[in-house]
């Protein structure tokens, strides 16, 4: 593996004359630290890459778009943005499947979507935390784009699938989840003119979410701050 690394061939009977000499220990030591440079800096080089791309993630996360007008998009753009934000946690213990098939466009609040999938997202991984599967899949359905998120996790009790887009309910225990993570989701997608549906059962839990490729009119253009502002009084 190290003579592959640092280039050296398998045919190795042009070193004997180096390894049969007094000079041997030291070709030894060189050739080893030759080795271990080249493979601290591809470690090095993955990291920077990696920085890069979480610091790409993180920075389209967090730009917040005021103008309140849809624009076109792809909804994998911000799936994948989210995805490197927790790549750190996924690759663990959880084996991730994406199956993306070429949808068109849709018009959309970019923002307003990441943090529907970065919900999703991370309730998945809460609920694999002795590990699992998250599979996520993109295809064209009845005029738009549906989204499916699978885990492989405990399930959702059925008395909790009643209430668990509601304000403010959450099972998790406190300081863990404030109840408004999926409240706020279906919200931003209703705001779309789609749907979001749940189907459970111990072992595999899907949500998809299914948003319009053509604009659908709309009564409500609010920017999602005035959708938050539904509950922040309460």
């Amino acid at each position: 593996m190290t003579r592959t690394l640092i280039g050296v061939r398998d045919d190795l009977d042009f070193l004997m004359p180096i390894l049969k000499s007094e000079h041997r220990d030291w070709a030894i030591h060189l050739a080893h630290s030759l080795a271990s440079s080249f493979l601290n800096n591809k470690t090095i080089l993955r990291a920077v890459e990696r920085s890069s791309k979480i610091v790409f993630a993180l920075k389209s996360y967090a730009r917040f778009d005021q103008s309140g007008d849809k624009k076109p998009l792809q909804v994998s753009d911000g799936i994948e943005n989210v995805l490197e934000i927790y790549h750190n946690q996924i690759k663990r213990n959880i084996q991730l499947s994406c199956n993306y098939q070429e949808v068109p466009s849709i018009l959309g609040y970019p923002d307003e979507l990441i943090q529907v999938w970065t919900n999703l997202i991370h309730n998945a991984i809460q609920a694999m935390e002795s590990g699992g599967t998250l599979t996520i899949s993109i295809v064209e359905k009845d005029g738009g784009v549906e989204v499916r998120i699978a885990d492989t996790g405990s399930g959702i009790p059925s008395h909790v699938k009643d209430r668990m887009f509601d304000a403010f309910f959450t099972t998790k225990s406190a300081g863990q989840g404030s109840g408004l993570g999926l409240y706020i989701s279906k919200k931003i997608v209703d705001k779309h003119r789609g749907s979001i549906e749940v189907e459970s059962r111990p072992g595999n839990t899907e949500f998809r979410i299914w948003l319009p490729i053509e604009e659908a009119p709309s009564q409500d253009s609010r920017p999602n701050e005035e959708v938050i502002e539904e509950f922040t009084h309460v």
